[in-house]
C-alpha cells in the first residue's frame, strides 16, 4: 500500500523565470499563500534563488522565485543571471513569465536555452488585468513564434485571475515521484535570518530612490531568541560614503522610519516581540568583489 502511495504521488522543481518587474515573486506569493519574496515596484528586488515548498495531499511542488533576467553590469548581477541559468537547467517544469512589455525586452541566450529544454515550459503572459484584449493577444501570437513548445496561459498573479488553473496545470504536469523534502512544516530552504535581512531590504527600497536600493546589502549579525524577545542586530552595507549619510538620514531619521517599519513585518513574521539595530557600513565596491559576495551569500 505504501510503495503504491509512493507510486501516486507526484513531485518536481517548478521555477520561474523572466524579466525584472514581470511579477514572479507575486505569483510565488500568490501560489504559496503567504509572502516568501519581497515585492516592490522596482526592478531587480529578487537577487537570489528563493525556494517554496508547497504540499498537498498527493504531490509537492518546489517553486523557486529567481532574479530577473538582465544584462549584467558587475559581479553581483552576473552571479544573479546565474541563478537564471541554473533555474533553466534543473527544473521538471519551466514557468516562463512574462507581461505585454516583454515583447520589447527579449534575452535571446535565454529564448535559445529555452527553446532547448525537453521539459514542458509553460509561458505565462501576467497582468491581464491592466491590458486590452488585443493587446494580450498580440502578445501571445508573439510568444508563439519565439517559444513554439510553450504551453501560454494568460494570468492576474495580484488579482488572481487563472492563477488556480494554472496550479491545477502544474500538478497535471508534475512527474511521479516520492517527495524532496519529508518535513512537510517546512515552507522554504531559507532560514528566519534570510528572511529577516530580506524584510529589512524590501523597506530600504520602498524608503530610498536612485542607486541607493541597488548598493546595499543587509547582514544579519545577531540573531538571539530570548523568553519574550528575539534580539537581532543587522549591518546595512553601502558602495560609498555619500550613500551611508543619505540612508542614515539627517539626525538618524531615515534609518530609525526603515527600523519601525521592519520591526512591525518582522514581528509578524516571528510571531513575537523584536527589538532590531540597524547599523550602517561602507564596504567599497562590494558589488564586484568576489569574496565579499562570496560572504554576502552570493555563490559562484
Amino acid at each position: 500500500m505504501e510503495n503504491q502511495e509512493k507510486i501516486n504521488f507526484k513531485a518536481g522543481f517548478v521555477n520561474i523565470i523572466g524579466n525584472p518587474n514581470v511579477g514572479k515573486s507575486t505569483l510565488m506569493n500568490s501560489f504559496m499563500g503567504t509572502k516568501l519574496s519581497i515585492i516592490t515596484p522596482k526592478v531587480q528586488t529578487t537577487r537570489h534563488r528563493i525556494l517554496g515548498i508547497l504540499n498537498g495531499e498527493n504531490y509537492q511542488i518546489v517553486f523557486s522565485d529567481t532574479p530577473g533576467i538582465l544584462n549584467p553590469k558587475y559581479e553581483m548581477q552576473k552571479r544573479m543571471l546565474n541563478y537564471v541559468f541554473s533555474a533553466i537547467e534543473d527544473a521538471d517544469l519551466l514557468l516562463y513569465l512574462t507581461d505585454i512589455e516583454d515583447i520589447k525586452k527579449v534575452n535571446e541566450e535565454v529564448i535559445n536555452r529555452v527553446n532547448k529544454l525537453t521539459i514542458p515550459v509553460l509561458l505565462v503572459i501576467n497582468k491581464i488585468d491592466i491590458h486590452k484584449q488585443a493587446e494580450i493577444e498580440v502578445a501571445a501570437e508573439f510568444w508563439k513564434k519565439l517559444l513554439p513548445k510553450a504551453e501560454i496561459h494568460k494570468i492576474s498573479a495580484l488579482r488572481g485571475d487563472n492563477v488556480f488553473e494554472l496550479m491545477d496545470r502544474i500538478i497535471e504536469l508534475l512527474p511521479n515521484h516520492p517527495p524532496y523534502y519529508d518535513d512537510t512544516e517546512s515552507i522554504s530552504d531559507k532560514t528566519e535570518r534570510f528572511f529577516v535581512s530580506e524584510i529589512i531590504r524590501e523597506k530600504i527600497f520602498l524608503n530610498y530612490r536612485q542607486e541607493i536600493p541597488y548598493s546595499v546589502d543587509v547582514q544579519i549579525e545577531e540573531f538571539k531568541e530570548k523568553e519574550d524577545i528575539t534580539v537581532i542586530r543587522a549591518m546595512i552595507y553601502v558602495n560609498h560614503r555619500t550613500q551611508k549619510s543619505i540612508l542614515i538620514g539627517k539626525n538618524g531619521e531615515a534609518i530609525k522610519k526603515v527600523g519601525i517599519q521592519a520591526r512591525k513585518e518582522i514581528e509578524m513574521f516571528l510571531g513575537k516581540k523584536v527589538f532590531l539595530e540597524l547599523r550602517v557600513k561602507v564596504k567599497e565596491n562590494w558589488r564586484n568583489d568576489p569574496n565579499t559576495l562570496r560572504r554576502f551569500g552570493y555563490t559562484d
